[in-house]
């Protein structure tokens, strides 16, 4: 192995450590979830005690601050037991993004916290009927209307 594609050890750390929760809490509960197409409680529950939910809000949000090859890691070792799951801290990192990217101080307290608790989830939607996920063909649009926004358009598949 070239050295250079080596992490860092504390990544190793978060990489054993999520994998011990999924082996254990995540993947037992993976086939039922799919056959039923429910919501990964078990899974949600499990990454939630163990804060890998979304790992990636800021502590002083009340988050963990994994970095992003920190949360990659977590996301892949959640997929390894359910992809389904890995939903979880996968949507909660790029719904929660343009909060942390350009919302106002006063959005990021008001709902990152929730996130980081568990108390809540973040989502986003991309694809559109004629569009799928190509960002630059998409025509739902976001007007501003006095203090409002008006939006137009269709989504799917959020």
């Amino acid at each position: 192995m070239f050295e250079a594609y080596q992490v860092p050890e504390e990544h190793d750390a978060v990489r054993e450590s999520v994998r011990a929760v999924c082996d254990a809490r995540v993947a037992p509960h993976a086939a039922t979830a799919d056959e039923n197409s429910e919501f990964p409680q078990a899974a949600y529950d499990a990454l939630r005690a163990a804060d890998f939910h979304a790992p990636h809000i800021p502590v002083e949000y009340g988050g963990a601050g994994a970095d992003a090859l920190a949360t990659a890691i977590v996301i892949e070792e959640v997929a390894r037991a359910c992809a389904s799951s890995a939903l979880i801290p996968a949507g909660n990192k790029l719904g929660t993004m343009p909060l942390l990217l350009a919302g106002s101080e006063e959005l990021r307290r008001r709902y990152l916290p929730p996130v980081a608790a568990g108390e809540g989830m973040f989502s986003y939607c991309l694809s559109e009927p004629e569009a799928g996920s190509d960002a630059a063909s998409m025509t739902t649009r976001a007007v501003r209307d006095g203090d409002h926004w008006v939006l137009n358009g269709v989504k799917r598949w959020i």
